[in-house]
């Protein structure tokens, strides 16, 4: 099997596409592949007996996930035994674990929030709280909230790719007791003593990258820094990978031989012991464990004189790591590491005709961003092609200075006084400022993503194919050929980008905000992306909009649609469940106008905002035709104005996909019965039901005048006013309107293809 182990794991591979596309395309042209190489006697009978064998065991153990699955289990009792299968993860906002059932065999997640008022250290509360601990807790497993919008991070099947069905809220950790560990409590136990270590020994900043970059705890880091290399495809340096490995085996060599403390022979012993402690007390990710087991492969096969390739010890790791976890397939650092290592191992005959190592790690960078350019999209939805450059400049920062020095402050701290410590620390935070503020500064200037939104299965593989070639071309220094098949990849990245340009379907979507209005009209062919208000939540102390809203709703729909700019945003009113998101949207989207009505009080900071984002204001007048990509829009409403804000809500009226649609704010029963009186033949296909279904609109009279097919509410689910009330349901009934709302239904988005079109509900 010797120089074939690759087939085994792309064997593997196909198993783990067939169930995450949950399509048999992939096992139809993988053995029609197979069989090919082995009729031309281009593989043998072993090679392919094992790859088939592959396929078969592998399809067998990966788990097919479906929203379904945590439905399978029920609780029926109040307490619940079991054993602690995780590191207690214990912070000042929470403190949580992963529980084995004893009963049932299923994992859940048990989550615990301290008081807020009254902070305390959670395991200074509950000391038994220990990896492999045997634990009774009393409380009611429940269902992970599972998303509602498309786009939206989906909680409940993201904790079913980690194998847990349920989580546990408990009130008080005085309803959780156990009893014993584990040996590897001791490990995780030494884990959190380092990391306190390092926080006591220096600058919380250079503590951050530091427990980062060795230890695997980026909690630290602040948010803005990780948002910001998340947006320019840094990400990857955060995480600890093979360089991270390759550089603290260089550093264990040289103390370990260089300074005569052991010998070669004594030291591979050392590192094999050592490593995959390592990998545990680095947090244990998928990088961590794929780079220190292939070094412990090679110095296996040094000490046991098998001479194995690259690729193959590669196949067997990527083999063995399924193996020992299932569901590691799903975690997007375990599909980043290896197809970034094996875009490395396949161009190294690139990398070998460099000298200089800045060039060979400029060409390393360049390989592992186009690598994961396809994974990124699907993941993100965005790719600032400019990112390419600017990891030529940071990746040899980190891999030539920061990483090292991490590395060499971590053993300084554990060693030496406090005071040599923060000499080092000292001379590391400035230089590490400058390089942050650099690349602030060229996110200000430079910030042009490129929102694609989805990157199709097919795409992806065509895009793969192509780089190969492109590489390999690249490789035999056909440099004109290789430039060819470069410019193609990169017009697949852009007709992908431009596919709703070229779409003649357009869509009305209201998304699920909770106790809010935020409805999204898309035009065909993307004419114009027009919002219909856009709420937030906000805190109940200071009565501030929160961005929770735009992060978790938002910003994630528009970026699954390939949207980064918005055409208009018709604002009904002044209150913050109808405008709350409008701040954080023109602030970090293009937003190109806002539209108001005559009497929408604008306050200071909005007045700022707008301005020092370049944002058009535009007032609407009674009886005014507003167009926008194409769209009219008629100001039905105010007509004058009125004592409240509520009043004061902007009513538009527009036909939309062969129906027509009235948007009507918070208005009141008056309104209603003025527009009743104004415009005795108004009559609509679409109602969006006023103040989410309150009873002071909606009155059977201007139901009946208007006679709807269909009722949008947006109301949160089991919220405090009681929205929508049994009177509005019952008046909708009675006049036989279909009901739409986002307390049941989720998202509801319309679809439509010129005069025609369906609505679909985004919960089932």
């Amino acid at each position: 099997m010797k120089g074939y182990w690759h087939f085994a794991a792309i064997a593997a591979t196909m198993s783990m596409l067939t169930i995450l596309f949950d399509s048999y395309w992939f096992v139809a042209g993988f053995f029609l592949w197979l069989f090919y190489l082995y009729y031309d006697d281009r593989l043998g009978k072993v090679p392919l007996f094992i790859s088939l064998t592959c396929f078969l065991l592998f399809s067998l153990h990966i788990p097919s996930i479906t929203a379904d699955d945590s439905h399978t289990q029920t609780f029926t009792s109040s307490q619940i035994a079991g054993e602690i299968v995780s590191p207690i993860d214990s912070t000042e906002q929470k403190l949580d674990f992963v529980f084995a059932d004893e009963q049932s065999k299923s994992k859940l997640l048990v989550v615990y929030f301290p008081d807020e008022e009254a902070p305390q250290n959670a395991l200074e509360i509950n000391p038994s709280l220990k990896y492999g601990a045997s634990c009774v807790i009393a409380g009611q497993p429940e269902l992970p909230e599972k998303h509602t919008n498309p786009g939206q991070f989906d909680y409940r099947h993201f904790l079913l790719t980690k194998g847990i069905t349920h989580q546990l809220i408990v009130d008080s950790l005085d309803d959780i007791t156990c009893t014993g560990s584990s040996f590897l409590h001791r490990i995780y136990k030494s884990r959190t003593a380092l990391i306190a270590r390092v926080e006591k020994s220096i600058s919380k900043e250079t503590a951050a990258w530091l427990n980062a970059l060795v230890l695997g705890d980026d909690s630290l880091i602040d948010d803005n820094t990780v948002e910001l290399f998340q947006k320019w495809s840094l990400s990857h340096i955060l995480a600890i990978s093979g360089l991270h490995v390759g550089l603290i085996v260089a550093l264990m060599y040289f103390i370990l031989i260089k300074l005569n403390l052991f010998t070669k022979e004594k030291a591979q012993w050392v590192m094999i012991f050592f490593l995959p402690f390592y990998a545990l007390i680095a947090g244990g990710e998928p990088s961590v464990w794929r780079a220190s087991t292939m070094v412990l492969m090679f110095i296996i096969l040094n000490k046991t004189r098998m001479n194995l390739s690259v690729t193959d010890t590669l196949s067997i790791v990527f083999l063995l790591l399924i193996l020992f976890d299932k569901y590691i397939v799903y975690h997007i650092g375990f599909q980043l590491s290896f197809i970034v290592t094996f875009g490395l191992i396949l161009s190294r005959k690139w990398f070998s005709t460099t000298k200089p190592p800045l060039i060979q790690v400029l060409k390393i960078s360049f390989v592992s961003q186009m690598m994961i350019v396809p994974l990124q999209i699907a993941y993100f939805s965005i790719f600032q092609p400019l990112s390419i450059l600017l990891n030529f400049i940071i990746v040899p920062y980190f891999s030539l200075f920061v990483i090292p020095f991490m590395f060499i402050l971590m053993l300084i701290t554990i060693v030496f006084p406090v005071m040599i410590t923060r000499l080092f620390d000292r001379l590391f935070v400035p230089i590490n400022d400058t390089v942050i503020s650099l690349i602030e500064s060229i996110d200000g200037v430079a910030d042009y993503p490129m929102i694609i939104g989805s990157f199709p299965i097919g795409a992806a593989i065509i895009y793969y194919v192509l780089f190969f070639v492109f590489m390999s071309l690249l490789q035999k220094e056909k440099l004109l050929h290789a430039f060819k098949y470069g410019c193609a990849f990169s017009i697949l990245i852009i007709c992908l980008a431009i596919r709703p340009y070229l779409s003649p379907t357009g869509t009305v979507t209201m998304l699920d905000m909770g106790q809010g209005d935020a409805f999204v009209i898309e035009l065909p062919y993307r004419k114009g992306v027009i919002f219909m208000d856009a709420g937030a939540r906000f805190s109940f102390q200071d009565m501030e909009p929160t961005d929770v809203v735009y992060k978790q709703v938002i910003k994630p729909y528009l970026y699954s649609r390939g949207i980064n700019k918005i055409d208009a945003i018709f604002l009904s009113h002044e209150d913050l469940d109808h405008i709350g998101s409008v701040p954080f949207m023109v602030n970090e989207l293009k937003v190109a106008q806002i539209i108001i009505s005559d009497y929408y009080e604008i306050s200071d900071q909005e007045a700022f905002d707008w301005q020092e984002n370049n944002v058009k204001v535009e007032r609407a007048a009674f009886g005014e035709q507003i167009e926008v990509g194409g769209q009219q829009f008629q100001v039905l409403s105010p007509m004058e104005k009125r004592a409240t804000e509520n009043e004061n809500s902007l009513i538009l009226y527009t036909a939309i996909g062969g129906k027509s649609w009235l948007f009507t704010g918070d208005v009141s029963l008056n309104e209603e019965k003025d527009l009743i009186e104004t415009f005795p033949h108004l009559s609509v296909d679409v109602l969006k039901v006023a103040h989410h279904g309150s009873n002071t609109s909606t009155d059977p009279s201007f139901v009946e005048h208007i006679k709807p097919a269909f009722a949008l509410i947006s109301a949160g689910e089991n919220n405090m006013y009681g929205h929508p009330t049994p009177e509005v349901i019952g008046t909708l009934d009675t006049a036989a309107v279909t009901i739409l709302r986002t307390d049941e239904d989720g998202a509801v988005q319309y679809r439509f293809n010129h005069d025609e079109g369906t609505f679909y509900k985004f919960v089932p």
